[in-house]
């Protein structure tokens, strides 16, 4: 083979050579960016910093006030115990003995008791005999009946402008009295009261340290003393600490159990003697029952009323029960006003009791 063919061949290998290794770069560089399998690499976004949660000022915008909560919407278990009587009344051709006797029923059912619920239906069945009413007309004057009872006696707080007032606040343990008072005291700050919390259940460990939390959140002062401490002792500092700072209004919390009937009564007689210093300042004394307890709650009432005279009721978890006819009980067999009634949850949920509207509600 001659110098010229020898040099030819090498000259073809080295440009193979060069061509093979320009492929071969061309590959590497085509699989950066991918990963197994050829497939591009995902490339993690950028990491920011999560936002800033600042701490509410007093300039953000309140949420929208909720709406005004309806009695009737809050006594459906009552409503519905006694509605389908309503409904059924004289559905045989004019009001006979069997649609008496299932008003009856359904009155005692609600627990208006059987007192109250004879009176009623005594009423009614002369009104009617005298009028020889239609079925209609016997419904239209059972409704007038019932609200001519749970319409009697004054419904409002007491309260004197520009003076001291004291509501304290009587009932047995668990019926929502420190509840009861806690939402009271964001109703009367928020309408710009002055108040002074007065923590007497000291026999009740909770009792002092839920007020206090309740006194922190509504803007109230609170005033307290040791566990087991003497109940009048704190009063009377509450009555001391609201002349000096001007408060307008002081409710008090009390016990709602010792160690027998007798020594709670007359703990709560000496609590009232020691508000009594003050000329006038006591305004309300107000029982606090639980409506799911019926009948047992009426007994209560009677034991309470004639040791502390008390002044009106306030009856809490109303929307809870089928019992809701209680409201008859205590107002026709003692003469008490319900002025407050408890149909949930909220501070919003405490509202001012409304004869007519309970009455339609339970007829609607």
């Amino acid at each position: 083979m001659s110098v010229a063919a020898i040099v030819a061949i090498l000259v073809v290998l080295a440009v193979v050579v060069a061509a093979a290794v320009v492929v071969r770069k061309r590959r590497l560089r085509g699989a950066v960016g991918k990963g197994a399998g050829g497939l591009p690499l995902q490339t993690p976004p950028p990491q920011t910093p999560p936002p800033q949660t600042l701490p509410p000022t007093f300039d953000a915008p309140s949420p929208a006030p909720a709406a005004e909560p309806r009695l009737r919407d809050r006594l459906g278990k009552t409503r519905a115990a006694f509605a389908s009587v309503v409904a059924g009344f004289g559905s045989r051709g004019g009001a006979d003995s069997e649609d008496w006797e299932d008003l009856e029923e359904a009155l005692i059912l609600a627990d208006v008791g059987v007192a109250t619920t004879s009176k009623i239906l005594d009423g009614v069945k002369a009104k009617a005999t005298n009028e020889r009413a239609d079925a209609e007309r016997v419904l239209e004057l059972l409704k007038n009946e019932i609200l001519s009872i749970v319409a009697t006696g004054d419904r409002d707080l007491a309260y004197e402008q520009g003076a001291l007032n004291v509501w304290m606040f009587v009932g047995v343990n668990g019926v929502g009295k420190t509840t009861t008072i806690a939402k009271l005291a964001a109703r009367e700050v928020k309408s710009g009261r002055n108040v002074v919390m007065a923590a007497a259940d000291t026999f009740r460990a909770a009792a002092a340290e839920q007020l206090a939390h309740w006194a922190e959140l509504v803007g109230a002062d609170l005033v307290r003393g040791q566990d087991g401490a003497d109940p009048g002792s704190v009063v009377f500092d509450a009555m001391n600490a609201a002349v000096h700072r001007g408060a307008d209004l002081v409710l008090v919390d009390t016990a709602g159990r010792l160690h027998t009937k007798v020594n709670l009564m007359e703990e709560l007689k000496k609590l009232r003697r020691i508000v009594d210093r003050t000329p006038g300042a006591q305004k309300e004394v107000l029982l606090v029952l639980d409506a799911s307890t019926g009948q047992n709650g009426l007994a209560q009432a009677r034991q309470f009323a004639d040791a502390v005279e008390v002044t009106g009721v306030v009856l809490t978890k109303l929307d809870g029960t089928a019992k809701g006819g209680i409201v008859l009980a205590i107002q026709a067999e003692l003469g008490l006003p319900v002025k407050l009634v408890g149909i949930g949850e909220t501070a919003d949920d405490l509202v001012a009791f409304d004869p007519a509207e309970f009455v339609d509600a339970l007829f609607a």
